[in-house]
């Protein structure tokens, strides 16, 4: 069993007024097998731990730890985080222009593995992939997101996610700008990669709507960058009546 362990996480991001505190101390532990979903507010700093974990250099952790397996993070770079077996589902997925899918996985899966998948097998696992998620094969010579819709786009980041299969995937707003057809697809791309038993998955979203076909196993609600509340599947369907104004106040009358 593996766990990702965070504890007393501060970050901050360089803005036009200086250095801005987002996080202010968040305590969070995903093990293998488990389904987190962070909830919460717009600027409430849900986005900020998913790239701070997956070490973007926008963001500056000035206190606090992140380990997996007992290994901190924070000490490696980019590309060993995810040898490391982390994986992370942007809310804007870039454009690669000039590299096509299947060659970006197939470098990706190379890196990971340190060697090369067989070409043939590899070109059946990308389309079966690729179909998995409703998308033609097709897609695969395609560049990196390049043309494709805000739909095909997350249908994209899900396939890699498969083909990769790490450890932990962190899938910020994966719900976001899809239509229900979509939803239901994709969903079903995590729910797949779950079944495994052994895989943790640490999802991001505003809404209720995609825990009608991701059920957690834990719901963690944000709000001025720190956990607010924790609770299983139950707190979602609170919140789905009762809304953000309870914390955002609270947090208000804190600060």
């Amino acid at each position: 069993m593996s766990t990702l362990d965070i504890r007393g996480l501060h970050v901050t991001v360089n803005t036009d007024d200086g250095p801005k505190e987002i996080l202010r101390g968040v305590d969070l532990t995903v093990r293998s097998g488990e389904t987190h979903a962070i909830m919460g507010p717009n600027g409430s700093g849900k986005s900020t731990l998913a790239y701070s974990i997956a070490g973007h250099p926008k963001y500056t952790v000035t206190g606090g730890t992140v380990t997996l397996d007992g290994v901190s993070v924070l000490d490696m770079t980019v590309d060993e985080r995810a040898r490391a077996g982390l994986f992370l589902a942007m809310q804007y997925p870039v454009e690669v222009p000039g590299v096509s899918v299947s060659n970006f996985l197939r470098t990706a899966k190379t890196s990971l593995d340190g060697e090369a998948p067989k070409l043939r097998t590899w070109v059946k696992d990308v389309n079966g992939a690729l179909a998995n998620l409703g998308m033609d094969p097709a897609f695969a010579q395609r560049s990196v997101n390049e043309g494709f819709s805000g739909g095909e786009k997350k249908r994209h980041e899900i396939a890699q996610m498969e083909l990769l299969n790490p450890h932990f995937a962190i899938l910020d707003e994966t719900d976001s700008g899809l239509d229900i057809d979509a939803l239901k697809v994709v969903s079903e791309g995590v729910n797949r990669f779950t079944a495994q038993g052994d895989r943790g998955v640490l999802l991001i979203t505003h809404y209720t709507r995609i825990l009608r076909y991701i059920e957690p196993d834990f719901v963690h609600v944000f709000v001025a960058g720190r956990v607010a509340e924790q609770g299983g599947a139950e707190l979602a369907e609170r919140l789905e009546s009762e809304g953000y104004d309870r914390y955002t106040k609270i947090s208000a009358a804190q600060s």
